[in-house]
């Protein structure tokens, strides 16, 4: 497979420029305050290699993380592929294995190449996406991979995206999050038509899925198995991030996307409603998704502006500086 085409074969290499520098001890540009261990007795211990190796860890868990959920979404693409009883979902489905393919390739190549080191699955993303492949039903894949999985992925996304100033991962940030946007509003479109067919009780059934796969990723992502590898013990690495004020509004930004998708394609029961409470994010069920997915589109489509017309000048100063001197050479 030709390696320099990542995300829009059209684009081929130039859409990513994968000869910037990444420093592998600050690849994201992490500031101390976001991070877990900071002001606590490990942080004051912590040496200035130290604390470079502990940003390394959690850049590579995050992308590791990234990476394992797009080979997930891979499959689940093909799933549908096999499983979807309409032809054009069939058809739409097949592109996005290939979307998800090169996605899984761009974080494997940035996680290799970048940072050196690759984190396994957390055994909780494992066990969802497990739970979300097992089922039989055509419309379970979406609603764990396209709503859940996704929607969780896109808002982590978003939130580096928008906050990191190195210029490497917030390309492949923008440019994945474009192909997303559309994945999402594909799913959200067939799943809303779907689930108006579904009795009560097939409605409650998905809604308890939701339930249990929220509360999963927001109590059991947390990175745990990087603090565990700085010699915290697990009991106190649980604590220290569930009292962490970053952590707790990380998590509950990571339900940007996924609680008003939830209550846009019709799965908004009471207890369903009632855990979104509990986890202090019903309020994110009015957000406008497609004012957020059209965001999403547009700064990568403006990354795309910046960085062609920077490379548009500089080819036209090459061309006259090639004049100039065969001028000056004739002269």
């Amino acid at each position: 497979m030709d390696r320099t085409l990542w995300i829009s074969p059209s684009l081929g290499q130039k859409r990513i420029d994968w000869d910037l520098d990444v420093d592998p001890y600050d690849p994201l540009g992490t500031p101390e305050e976001a991070m877990v261990l900071y002001n606590t007795p490990y942080w004051a211990k912590m040496t200035d290699r130290d604390k470079g190796e502990l940003r390394r860890h959690l850049a590579s868990w995050q992308f590791s993380q990234f990476l394992h959920g797009e080979q997930g979404a891979m499959i689940c693409a093909a799933r549908i592929v096999e499983s979807v009883p309409d032809l054009d979902a069939k058809f739409y489905s097949a592109t996005q294995t290939m979307d998800e393919a090169r996605h899984a390739e761009i974080y494997g190549r940035f996680l290799h190449e970048k940072i050196g080191l690759v984190y396994p699955i957390n055994d909780n993303l494992q066990s969802l996406l497990g739970d979300t492949l097992r089922d039989s039903r055509w419309d379970m894949p979406y609603l764990g991979m396209q709503v859940l999985i996704e929607g969780l992925a896109l808002a982590a996304f978003g939130l580096i995206r928008d906050t990191t100033n190195k210029p490497l991962p917030k390309q492949i940030l923008a440019y994945v999050m474009q192909d997303e946007a559309r994945h999402v509003a594909f799913g959200r479109m067939a799943l809303r038509d779907y689930y108006k067919q579904l009795t009560d009780a097939e409605l409650r059934e998905r809604e308890e899925f939701v339930i249990e796969g929220c509360y999963l990723m927001r109590d059991r992502l947390r990175g745990i198995e990087v603090l565990e590898n700085f010699g915290v013990p697990r009991a106190e690495a649980e604590d220290l991030t569930g009292r962490s004020e970053f952590m707790h509004l990380f998590r509950k930004l990571l339900f940007s996307r996924i609680v008003p998708c939830v209550k846009d394609i019709g799965l908004w029961g009471k207890r369903l409603q009632q855990a979104y409470v509990d986890m202090g994010v019903f309020e994110m069920g009015d957000s406008n998704l497609d004012q957020l997915m059209a965001q999403d589109e547009e700064l990568a489509e403006q990354l795309d502006a910046e960085r062609f017309a920077a490379e548009e000048q500089a080819r036209v100063m090459e061309v006259q500086q090639t004049i100039e001197a065969g001028r000056d050479a004739g002269d």
